[in-house]
């Protein structure tokens, strides 16, 4: 599973030290900015992949932690946003009547029914079959004219919807941009982070100068995908940041180790050669041969023959190596200190001498 980026231990330190008599009740995870009754303008995207069965949420708004209450998914069954004024309980009564049996229009028109502040809310719930349904009170209308834009939109396997947006476009933007990854074998979080940045391109929530959140949310039912009972796989939730829905897209590719969240290459210079003729000295590296030189056509790459000597230095000093030629200050002033004690860093020094020379 991929985690929450909220730093749970830091908000632990701040209320630690408070004497227990003088230390009121807090909610984990919950902004001092959230009052109560919880109200999430936003936009954001439901959907599912017939494919996997999985079903997912991602959404942004101008409000801290929206993962913590916006989204909500379950394995096999389907997936809800609840915002504009949130009922959380939506989340649990939407899709325990879609587990009953019921479609969505059913299901959303009987919680819609029973709630009396249906006006304020604006709720997506979608089923494993594809079918979607939309609720969006008269209270979210109205602001038009101060550029305050209420939109909803459903297609094949998916449903948008959102409010206190820019333009109309923005939720128009990322059903187009959902619609174009269908049949694409992508995972579905991948396409639904995609379709909400085609979103915030645009604009998206129009309440600039506010603090930003951002997650994505996805279920899986299929046997071991997911480690937990609730079946989720993807769970990201950015609490706030400058560019969450970037943040969330970080967040996804490096955890799944995808191709192009970090830059490749491999390591050459005469740095490495350096580090060859120190791990040559001790007898890591090729003993036995010729001290490595400039000549050499491999001298000065940092390949796998020189990760391994490094990996051999490295258990030898009953240090772990974890991460496979890994070289830092305490690695380099070690070699130096075992040459000195086998009497050879002056030669070693010698030989370094001219590569490392300075001119001009």
């Amino acid at each position: 599973m991929i985690g929450s980026s909220f730093a749970r231990s830091a908000f632990a330190a701040l209320v630690a030290p408070l004497p227990l008599a003088l230390a009121a009740p807090v909610a984990a995870q919950e902004p001092v900015t959230w009052e109560e009754d919880l109200v999430f303008n936003t936009f954001s995207i439901i959907g599912i992949d017939p494919a996997t069965g999985e079903s997912g949420v991602a959404v942004t708004t101008r409000v801290a932690c929206v993962g913590n209450a916006v989204p909500w998914v379950r394995p096999g069954v389907g997936a809800v946003a609840t915002q504009g004024g949130t009922r959380l309980e939506y989340g649990h009564d939407l899709l325990d009547l879609l587990e009953q049996g019921l479609a969505p229009r059913e299901a959303m028109d009987r919680v819609v029914a029973a709630d009396e502040g249906r006006e304020r809310r604006q709720v997506g719930v979608i089923d494993m079959r594809g079918r979607s349904a939309q609720w969006t009170g008269s209270g979210q209308y109205g602001a038009e004219d101060r550029g305050d834009w209420v939109r909803e939109r459903a297609g094949l396997n998916y449903a948008v919807q959102g409010n206190s947006l820019v333009s109309t476009a923005v939720v128009d933007s990322v059903a187009v941009a959902f619609e174009r990854t269908e049949g694409s074998g992508r995972h579905l979080a991948d396409r639904l982070i995609e379709a909400l940045h085609a979103g915030q391109v645009l604009g998206g929530d129009g309440r600039h100068g506010r603090t930003q959140s951002a997650a994505v949310l996805v279920a899986d039912p299929r046997p071991g995908m997911s480690r937990r009972q609730d079946g989720v796989t993807t769970d990201i939730n950015v609490c706030e940041h400058p560019e969450p829905i970037k943040e969330v897209r970080r967040i996804y590719d490096t955890i799944s180790e995808t191709l192009g969240f970090r830059n490749l290459r491999q390591f050459a210079g005469r740095d490495v050669l350096q580090l060859k003729v120190m791990l040559h000295a001790l007898g890591y590296y090729r003993p036995g041969s010729p001290s490595p030189s400039a000549e050499s056509e491999d001298a000065l790459l940092y390949d796998r023959e020189t990760v391994r000597a490094v990996d051999a230095f490295r258990a030898a000093q009953a240090w772990q190596t974890s991460v496979p030629g890994w070289v830092d200050a305490n690695t380099i002033a070690r070699l130096w200190s075992r040459l000195e004690e086998a009497g050879v860093a002056d030669e070693v020094r010698r030989r370094m001498r001219e590569m490392v020379r300075v001119r001009r």
